[in-house]
Protein backbone atom coordinates (compact mmCIF):
# COMPACT_ATOMS: atom_id res chain seq x y z
CA UNK A 1 0.00 0.00 0.00
CA UNK A 2 1.27 3.43 -0.88
CA UNK A 3 1.04 6.36 1.50
CA UNK A 4 -0.51 9.61 0.41
CA UNK A 5 1.91 12.50 -0.09
CA UNK A 6 2.44 14.74 2.91
CA UNK A 7 0.63 18.10 2.73
CA UNK A 8 2.73 21.06 1.69
CA UNK A 9 3.42 23.24 4.74
CA UNK A 10 1.85 26.74 4.67
CA UNK A 11 4.33 29.59 4.92
CA UNK A 12 4.30 31.50 8.17
CA UNK A 13 2.50 34.85 7.90
CA UNK A 14 4.84 37.80 7.58
CA UNK A 15 4.60 40.93 9.75
CA UNK A 16 2.92 42.70 6.84
CA UNK A 17 0.32 39.91 6.59
CA UNK A 18 -0.41 40.21 10.29
CA UNK A 19 -0.89 43.97 9.97
CA UNK A 20 -3.21 43.41 7.02
CA UNK A 21 -5.32 40.97 9.05
CA UNK A 22 -3.88 38.00 7.20
CA UNK A 23 -5.60 39.06 3.98
CA UNK A 24 -3.75 38.86 0.73
CA UNK A 25 -2.81 42.22 -0.69
CA UNK A 26 -3.31 42.74 -4.42
CA UNK A 27 -0.30 43.83 -6.36
CA UNK A 28 -0.42 47.38 -7.71
CA UNK A 29 -0.90 46.07 -11.26
CA UNK A 30 -4.18 44.44 -10.21
CA UNK A 31 -5.49 47.33 -8.12
CA UNK A 32 -8.45 49.24 -9.53
CA UNK A 33 -7.59 52.60 -10.99
CA UNK A 34 -8.94 55.56 -9.06
CA UNK A 35 -11.84 57.27 -10.80
CA UNK A 36 -10.73 60.20 -12.91
CA UNK A 37 -12.08 63.46 -11.59
CA UNK A 38 -12.31 66.64 -13.57
CA UNK A 39 -12.23 70.11 -12.09
CA UNK A 40 -15.59 71.66 -11.24
CA UNK A 41 -16.82 74.50 -13.42
CA UNK A 42 -16.03 77.86 -11.87
CA UNK A 43 -18.49 80.70 -11.24
CA UNK A 44 -18.00 84.38 -10.43
CA UNK A 45 -19.86 85.87 -7.48
CA UNK A 46 -20.57 89.50 -8.36
CA UNK A 47 -21.55 92.25 -5.91
CA UNK A 48 -23.77 95.00 -7.28
CA UNK A 49 -23.84 98.56 -6.01
CA UNK A 50 -27.07 99.86 -4.49
CA UNK A 51 -28.19 103.07 -2.87
CA UNK A 52 -29.89 101.29 0.04
CA UNK A 53 -27.07 99.81 2.13
CA UNK A 54 -24.35 101.70 3.95
CA UNK A 55 -20.83 100.98 2.80
CA UNK A 56 -19.61 99.59 6.11
CA UNK A 57 -22.64 97.26 6.32
CA UNK A 58 -21.69 95.91 2.90
CA UNK A 59 -18.07 95.39 4.01
CA UNK A 60 -19.20 93.63 7.19
CA UNK A 61 -21.56 91.41 5.19
CA UNK A 62 -18.84 90.43 2.71
CA UNK A 63 -16.60 89.42 5.61
CA UNK A 64 -19.44 87.37 7.15
CA UNK A 65 -20.50 85.67 3.91
CA UNK A 66 -17.17 84.97 2.19
CA UNK A 67 -13.91 84.04 3.91
CA UNK A 68 -12.23 87.36 3.23
CA UNK A 69 -10.23 89.90 5.24
CA UNK A 70 -11.88 93.23 5.98
CA UNK A 71 -9.34 95.19 3.89
CA UNK A 72 -10.06 93.07 0.82
CA UNK A 73 -13.82 93.30 1.48
CA UNK A 74 -13.49 97.10 1.60
CA UNK A 75 -11.75 97.03 -1.80
CA UNK A 76 -14.55 94.90 -3.27
CA UNK A 77 -17.20 97.25 -1.87
CA UNK A 78 -15.33 100.31 -3.21
CA UNK A 79 -15.06 98.76 -6.67
CA UNK A 80 -18.80 97.99 -6.72
CA UNK A 81 -19.55 101.53 -5.53
CA UNK A 82 -17.32 103.06 -8.19
CA UNK A 83 -18.14 100.88 -11.20
CA UNK A 84 -21.51 99.37 -10.29
CA UNK A 85 -20.32 95.79 -9.93
CA UNK A 86 -17.32 94.00 -8.42
CA UNK A 87 -15.95 90.47 -8.39
CA UNK A 88 -16.19 88.99 -4.90
CA UNK A 89 -14.78 85.51 -5.56
CA UNK A 90 -14.65 82.65 -8.05
CA UNK A 91 -15.73 79.21 -6.87
CA UNK A 92 -17.76 76.15 -7.84
CA UNK A 93 -21.49 76.51 -8.51
CA UNK A 94 -22.87 75.18 -5.23
CA UNK A 95 -20.75 77.52 -3.11
CA UNK A 96 -21.41 80.46 -5.46
CA UNK A 97 -25.16 79.88 -5.05
CA UNK A 98 -24.76 79.72 -1.28
CA UNK A 99 -22.89 83.04 -1.24
CA UNK A 100 -25.53 84.62 -3.47
CA UNK A 101 -28.32 83.43 -1.17
CA UNK A 102 -26.51 84.75 1.90
CA UNK A 103 -25.99 88.16 0.33
CA UNK A 104 -29.62 88.34 -0.73
CA UNK A 105 -30.77 87.37 2.78
CA UNK A 106 -28.94 90.49 4.01
CA UNK A 107 -30.59 92.69 1.37
CA UNK A 108 -27.49 92.94 -0.83
CA UNK A 109 -27.66 92.25 -4.54
CA UNK A 110 -25.25 89.59 -5.78
CA UNK A 111 -25.33 87.55 -8.96
CA UNK A 112 -23.36 84.60 -10.27
CA UNK A 113 -22.13 83.87 -13.75
CA UNK A 114 -19.92 81.23 -15.29
CA UNK A 115 -16.25 82.21 -15.14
Amino acid sequence: PSTPPAPTPRPEPTQNDKQQGGAAVASPSRAKAAPVSRPLDQYKVLLHNDDLNEMMFVVQTIVEVVPMAAQQAFSVMAEAHKSGVALVTVTHLELAELYQDRFQSKGITATIEKA
